[in-house]
Parts: C-alpha cells; structure tokens; sequence
C-alpha cells in the first residue's frame, strides 16, 4: 500500500497510507477528527491549511458514519438472529437514553 505523507496540526508530518484503511481503527480516526476540529476552530492559521483540515475530517466523518451503520446492522442481525430462543428478548438498557 503506499504511503504518503500529510501535515499534523503543530506542523508536524506523518506518513499515513493511502486507501480505505487510513488509520488502523475506529477509535483512532474518531480520535483525528477531534483534532482537526479543534485545529479548524484556532483564530490563526491559515485559509488553506483550515481548508485541508475541514476536506480530511468531512471524510473521515463519512467513513465514521459509514462504519457505525454497519455496525448497527451488525447488532440488528445478532439481535433477530434465530439462534437466540424465541422466549426470551435482548436486554437493550445500556442503549436506552435517559
């Protein structure tokens, strides 16, 4: 896969591969594009380099997003899967808001 590099906010550089699996997993993207909204939201940097931060995290929030809804198709299917036994109902209260 190849690698290229790309500038972290503090003007810092990393080589990041390139392809559907940036960054190894779900928590570490969430993780970048927490950072690139707080670099966005700093008075001082310039146009372009905000620019670059808001193109990255508007795709790293689609992938996100994406990821999350098979994630949530996942659980639908264990959840109705016929392997559980009709009597008995998926107890679903850590989900539930308060």
């Amino acid at each position: 896969m190849a690698k290229t590099s790309t500038a972290i906010p503090g003007g810092k550089t990393a080589a990041k591969k390139t392809g559907p699996n940036r960054m190894k997993n779900f928590e570490q993207r969430l993780g970048r594009l927490e950072e690139l909204g707080e670099h966005i939201r700093k008075p001082d940097i310039p146009l372009d380099e905000a620019l670059a931060s808001f193109e990255e995290g508007i795709k790293l929030a689609r992938s996100l997003e994406k990821e999350l809804e098979k994630i949530d198709s996942r659980i639908e299917i264990l959840i109705n899967s016929a392997e559980a036994p009709p009597d008995e109902s998926p107890e679903l209260e850590l989900f539930e808001d308060d």
